[in-house]
């Protein structure tokens, strides 16, 4: 069982490697939730995530027989960076297996760390059992993403550091994967904050450690989907976190995808700062109003990550702003003659709304003869402001009709 003690040890060994990472107020949330939360920015911490401080930990220990072998570990792209880093800094060779799919962003910043990286399988799982092969095959020592005692206390240093910047906290909300972040904090803040709640939040899409927690028994899911939460896409609880999970966490939520898209929206657009889906798992959850919060209580959630694809945040972005009623799509008919598509922008212009993006279609929809149907997509203000832009061009005698978003199945 990881202790107190070893979280304290892992500290100094970190002292002059890891950050000590900012702990910043949410005042936008702070005032719906009527609370006061606060965010620990791990995102900002070296190698982009928290995963460094287990690695090195780790690795700071190895024989010399061990160093000379090297390491090799399997990684959904965050504990591969921190693998890669450590290793790196304690000049040791590093191998690290990812899925075929990990985000490109993960797969380029392991090998700038030191990292040789290799792309196996379809799922953690998979690359995990190729991990394993390597491991047997040329001696290499193995580095867990979560199922490790020292991993665990380097992690649990985050703990450490909460208790200091803010000593009066209620509840910490963090995200899970394995558990390794989440069992290293739990230890760390109950040892040191007497009735301080811990709250896991995993992602609904792949969710074993709620479903085990509320069985009390370890169970590894086998329907599971797709998530933008990738770094948190473990099937099953680790061996070593999950008795840890059962003793120190009070309660497990789940989040969906689209509350997971708004946690990194809100990131981005109330806290700058650039957080992933794993990240944002604990944001998300205090968001979407699955953890109780009573008024006045200190809230802390830590972003524990924020190594995402630059194509995947915007399109994240976009989306959101779509499902706030930031984005209108209008279908509509103009005579086929020079200059009505300019005389029609004109009239949205005067409503303040802003065209991003205009298709003229003819033959494909079967506009009527002697006219051209137009699909608009419109910057607007909110909903309100979106039924203004309507009525404004029905007044001049366009027919509008409002599309939908789409109704897709998973």
């Amino acid at each position: 069982m990881v202790t107190i003690d070893d979280i304290r040890a892992a500290q100094a060994t970190l002292k002059s490697v890891a950050s000590h990472t900012p702990m910043l107020p949410d005042n936008k949330l702070s005032k719906e939730l009527g609370a006061k939360v606060s965010v620990k920015a791990e995102c900002l911490q070296r190698s982009g995530s928290f995963k460094l401080r287990g690695a090195y930990n780790r690795i700071s220990k190895l024989s010399e027989e061990e160093r000379r072998r090297g390491v090799v570990t399997a990684s959904a792209g965050n504990h591969a960076q921190g693998v890669a880093l450590a290793a790196s800094l304690n000049g040791i060779k590093s191998t690290i297996v990812l899925p075929e799919f990990a985000p490109l962003t993960k797969i380029v910043a392991t090998r700038d760390f030191g990292g040789e990286v290799i792309l196996k399988g379809a799922t953690f799982d998979e690359a995990v059992e190729h991990s394993r092969e390597l491991e047997r095959d040329h001696g290499y020592t193995y580095v867990h993403a979560f199922d490790d005692e020292q991993v665990i206390a380097g992690q649990g240093t985050i703990g450490l550091e909460i208790a200091v910047d803010l000593p009066d906290v209620n509840v910490v909300v963090i995200p899970i994967g394995g558990g390794g972040l989440i069992s290293g904090v739990a230890i760390a803040l109950k040892s040191l904050i007497p009735g301080v709640r811990i709250v896991g939040v995993q992602a609904e899409n792949v969710a074993p450690i709620k479903t085990s927690f509320e069985k009390g028994v370890a169970v590894a899911i086998q329907n599971y989907s797709p998530t933008i939460a990738d770094g948190i896409a473990v099937k099953k609880p680790g061996q070593v976190t999950f008795p840890i999970i059962q003793e120190y966490v009070d309660e497990i939520v789940s989040v969906t995808e689209e509350e997971i898209a708004r946690g990194i929206f809100h990131c981005v657009t109330s806290g700058r700062l650039v957080v992933e889906g794993a990240g944002a798992a604990g944001l998300a959850a205090l968001l979407a109003r699955k953890i109780e919060v009573k008024p006045a209580e200190s809230v802390c959630t830590v972003l524990c990550g924020g190594n995402i694809d630059g194509n995947l945040l915007a399109r994240i972005i976009e989306q959101v702003l779509v499902r706030q009623g930031r984005y209108a799509i209008f279908k509509l008919l103009v005579l086929d003659r020079p200059g009505t598509l300019a005389e029609m922008l004109n009239h949205v212009a005067e409503t303040g709304a802003n065209v991003v993006e205009v298709y003229h279609q003819r033959a494909i929809w079967l506009a009527p003869l002697g006219r051209v149907g137009i699909e608009v997509i419109l910057e607007v203000r909110d909903e309100d402001h979106t039924r203004e832009v309507m009525r404004h061009m029905e007044k001049y005698g366009y027919h509008v009709e409002r599309q939908g978003q789409g109704d897709w199945e998973e």
